[in-house]
């Protein structure tokens, strides 16, 4: 094994970004592709880190920059403000996600026809809606993410693999927007596997979330065997679907 990892540059709407892409320089042949969509805080070390390891089990990997010029954020009240922009932008973030998708697709690497993505906590939210627009992606795994959709009830079925993973003791998502989503995906007749952790927090898959955490004074906190078992269902899933 080789990992390799390199900047790539692109635009959106005349905006300049900054992806993140890892892959084994030892495989000569394409591979699957994988986005990985960050937290609140932008492509930190934690996404880049993420990105390495999913290029490690023979993906093409690429960490997406939602923000721009791989802006990282430090602090809630800056990351909200990005977010929160960007979800009020409904046609902007579509546009981010679909240029991402088509950047992975497109490279000389990969095997566009098995594409996936997986996404943390805001970065959750947006594979969920990858698979509701009908992206391309053959599976997509949540880990802590919100279940909004960006969109209007879905006019056709949901044709991506789904899988969420939830921490039973996530304060930030409440049990009515479960039920809403898997009533969506139910009328949407999505393959999906939602997994509930017993007592784990938000950001659980983050081993920095217990200092985040007592820094900001929010209910974060990292948890191991829920961090093990989500990497380890999403695998499967990706081995399974690309």
């Amino acid at each position: 094994m080789n990992i390799q990892t390199e900047f790539i540059s692109y635009s959106v709407d005349s905006m300049d970004f900054k992806g993140y892409l890892a892959w084994d320089d030892s495989l000569s042949q394409e591979r699957p592709g994988v986005l990985i969509f960050p937290e609140w805080w932008g492509l930190n070390s934690y996404i880049k880190k993420r990105t390495e390891q999913i290029a490690e089990l023979g993906y093409l990997a690429l960490g997406v920059d939602m923000y721009g010029e791989g802006k990282i954020v430090e602090t809630p009240e800056e990351a909200g403000s990005l977010m929160n922009a960007l979800l009020e932008d409904k046609e902007a973030t579509k546009a981010r996600l679909k240029v991402s998708f088509n950047v992975l697709k497109e490279h000389a690497f990969s095997d566009s026809n098995r594409l996936g993505a997986i996404g943390y906590c805001f970065g959750g939210a947006l594979v969920l809606n990858m698979a509701r627009m009908g992206m391309g992606v053959r599976a997509v795994v949540s880990f802590h993410g919100a279940l909004y959709s960006f969109l209007n009830p879905l006019d056709e079925d949901v044709k991506a693999k789904i899988l969420v993973c939830h921490g039973d003791a996530d304060d930030f998502i409440s049990k009515e927007a479960i039920e809403q989503f898997k009533s969506e995906m139910d009328t949407a007749k999505a393959d999906y596997e939602f997994i509930s952790y017993k007592a784990a927090l938000h950001g659980f898959s983050n081993p920095a979330a217990d200092k985040l955490g007592s820094k900001y004074n929010i209910p974060l906190a990292y948890n191991k065997s829920a961090d093990i078992s989500s990497w380890n269902s999403m695998k499967d899933l990706l081995e399974k679907y690309l």
